[in-house]
């Protein structure tokens, strides 16, 4: 595409992104995190930001190349203790009540090569450190999104034939098509998709399924359900009762299961991007909801340190359906990014789930959301299960079975 058209297409996605995105408006204050490699498109969401009133926009620069260094070489007591200040940013920020916007576009391996061992102390310090922000995130406190934007170095993982500069307008492509830049009217247009996803949440809920049963090959798993759980779709209102979505792009219903009571076989059908490493090929047998045996074919060291983060990371947090006719996944592309390959595919989550999704969760104490089946934990990270081949059906209190998804699309 042309640079005077890619600048427009720039433009209106960052209009998307602090207008659907996190719905900015009049006095609110904003946290952007973005890589120094995405500079353009960091000052036109900011702008745009201040635009709609924003009182001020925080801006959190990012650099693989200075991650990979951190890991390699930083004191071993930098990993393992985050200094105060890190606590009581976060504490300011929830707070203001602020915004958080996350653009991704690392390489899926920035930091193979890393000690996993240290990355992986690195991460269970930060979850502690972060875990105000994160429980308030996940009780849909504040307002939050996930976007995409195309780094040099995942664009070429994604599109290894394609020269470098072609494979990054390639990637850019790709985000634009997904997430309806190419529409007439972009907010418009999520929001007609918003609509869609919430139409098939609400029939979900009624139901109110005890649980699901998955067959696939290499998958035979019966996953319960909560009472009084809740599927979600797209848009989220946060705890002033204003709209945002959590991830663009996004073509999922999700809900959090009853992590003690998870039995059987699930196999991984696309490769995870995790702590800057591939893991692939992943194969998990549950039993009373805790994974008691686990392989993968690529990065089963770096799986080991993620199920041991802590005890809820051995089991769910997060089952979402998302149609294999999506068009994600009708792409062929595997973009080893989880924005965007969850969205290609049924998937799961170790670590906690979303207190929004059981009624009256949001104002449950952490004690109450684990006694109701919701698992708490210092991680959440989705894995893809879902393939053309996968049959689910919905199990009633009563016995009833109910085919929710066969052949990888909606019964």
């Amino acid at each position: 595409m042309s640079d005077n058209r890619f600048e427009q297409n720039l433009e209106k996605y960052a209009q998307l992104i602090v207008e659907v995105g996190v719905n900015v408006e009049k006095s609110h204050t904003v946290v952007l995190s973005i890589a120094v490699d995405q500079a353009p498109l960091a000052r036109l969401i900011t702008k745009k930001a201040y635009e709609l009133g924003a009182a001020e926009v925080i801006l959190q620069w990012t650099d693989d190349a200075i991650n990979k260094d951190f890991f390699l070489y930083a004191a071993e007591d930098r990993l393992t203790e985050l200094p105060q200040y890190i606590v009581d940013r976060g504490d300011d920020w929830l707070a203001k009540g602020a915004s958080r916007i996350s653009v991704v576009s690392s390489s899926p391996d920035a930091l193979a090569g890393t000690d996993a061992d240290r990355v992986a102390s690195y991460q269970q310090a930060s979850g502690k450190a972060l875990a105000n922000i994160r429980k308030a995130t996940q009780a849909n406190k504040i307002s939050w999104t996930v976007v995409a934007a195309a780094g040099q170095e995942w664009a070429q993982k994604v599109f290894p034939d394609l020269e470098p500069a072609a494979a990054q307008e390639k990637l850019w492509d790709e985000i634009f098509k997904t997430t309806r830049i190419y529409s007439d009217d972009p907010v418009a247009a999520w929001k007609a998709h918003d609509a869609k996803l919430a139409e098939k949440a609400a029939e979900l809920n009624k139901e109110q399924f005890v649980s699901l049963h998955y067959t696939a090959p290499g998958t035979d798993i019966v996953i319960g359900l909560p009472e009084n759980h809740l599927w979600e779709g797209a848009g989220s209102f946060n705890s002033r009762g204003e709209k945002f979505m959590a991830n663009m792009p996004t073509e999922e219903v999700f809900t959090a299961p009853d992590s003690r009571r998870v039995d059987g076989v699930i196999s991984s059908t696309k490769p995870l991007s995790y702590a800057g490493n591939i893991i692939s090929g992943m194969k998990f047998t549950f039993k009373d909801g805790k994974v008691v045996d686990f392989s993968a074919e690529q990065g089963e060291e770096v799986l080991a340190k993620l199920l041991d983060t802590d005890e809820g990371a051995k089991h769910l947090g997060e089952v979402a359906l998302v149609p294999d006719p999506s068009p994600i996944s009708q792409s062929g592309i595997i973009f080893f990014n989880t924005l965007f390959d969850e969205n290609a595919s049924n998937h799961l989550a170790f670590g906690s789930a979303y207190a929004f999704n059981l009624q009256g969760g949001t104002e449950m104490s952490e004690e109450e959301l684990d006694a109701a089946g919701l698992n708490r934990s210092h991680t959440h990270v989705d894995f893809m299960v879902g393939s053309d081949q996968m049959d689910i059906d919905g199990i009633k209190a009563d016995g009833t079975v109910i085919p929710v998804f066969r052949n990888g699309d909606w019964a």
